[in-house]
């Protein structure tokens, strides 16, 4: 089968070089010996695969530990560590647990999200690379879309509102939220909601994640997965990714 496919590639080259122009043997070169992927749905999953706020994150749970008069601080190595808990309320209970502390993790969580959500409503934010190109393609071919984030509305809000409309909540056909899910992500919970939401099989959608823990979720919902990793997560192996890209577009999608 792949002799047969490469020789009616290279016929139809030849009659592509005589006929067309050096654009469309251009085109043709780079899609012609790949397999087209048709899925019904792309789902973003946490928001760093939209935006790039790690360290926007960690320097909000460092104000919020200083309010609270905890003497903590998160470098940009520890808070690397503390990513591969998911959830920022679940890092605290590991660090505080670490520290041999009891807090109320629920109410440090919420100071901390106050914080950020303060920074992003005074700051504008943009897209992570590709980002906006892939969304527009989905909408432009019936593509549903979905956000299986699991974070809370306050955040979902804040992170449209700091994008400025250059992404909006409509372009999605399914947002999650912490209120949907009592377990947070690497369990699948927020995925099969999503499947449910948008009426469609695993094999039909394709999920692009940011961290390993993320992308295991999707994983275990049976969902192939790229993984499109953030700034405190390229050092990550992502063993059970389909492909681990650098930057987003249509032929590292689309393309076997």
């Amino acid at each position: 089968m792949g002799s047969f496919v490469c020789c009616f590639c290279y016929r139809t080259f030849i009659f592509a070089n005589n006929v067309f122009s050096k654009t469309s043997n251009k085109w043709f070169n780079s899609w012609c010996c790949k397999r087209l992927i048709k899925y019904k749905s792309i789902i973003f999953g946490s928001i760093g695969t939209i935006v790039e706020t790690s360290n926007i994150q960690r320097k909000s749970f460092n104000k919020a530990f200083k309010k609270s008069g905890l003497d903590w601080h998160w470098s940009k190595t520890e808070y690397k560590k503390l990513l591969e808990k998911s959830g920022g309320e679940n890092r605290l209970s590991k660090y505080a647990n670490k520290k041999k502390i009891k807090i109320n993790t629920k109410k440090l969580r919420d100071l901390k999200t106050k914080f950020f959500n303060d920074y992003l409503k005074k700051n504008k934010l943009k897209p992570r690379p590709g980002v906006i190109k892939i969304i527009n393609f989905c909408k432009k071919n019936n593509i549903k879309l979905g956000f299986a984030t699991s974070t809370t509305i306050n955040n979902i809000n804040s992170i449209f509102f700091t994008l400025n409309n250059t992404i909006n909540k409509k372009d999605f056909n399914f947002i999650g939220s912490n209120k949907l899910v009592s377990r947070k992500k690497p369990y699948p919970d927020i995925y099969k909601i999503a499947l449910k939401k948008l009426n469609l099989k695993p094999k039909e959608c394709l999920a692009i994640e940011d961290t390993e823990e993320s992308m295991k979720s999707a994983l275990k919902a049976k969902i192939r997965c790229i993984v499109f990793p953030g700034k405190l997560h390229q050092h990550k192996n992502f063993k059970g990714a389909y492909k681990i890209i650098k930057n987003l577009n249509k032929k590292k999608i689309f393309t076997d």
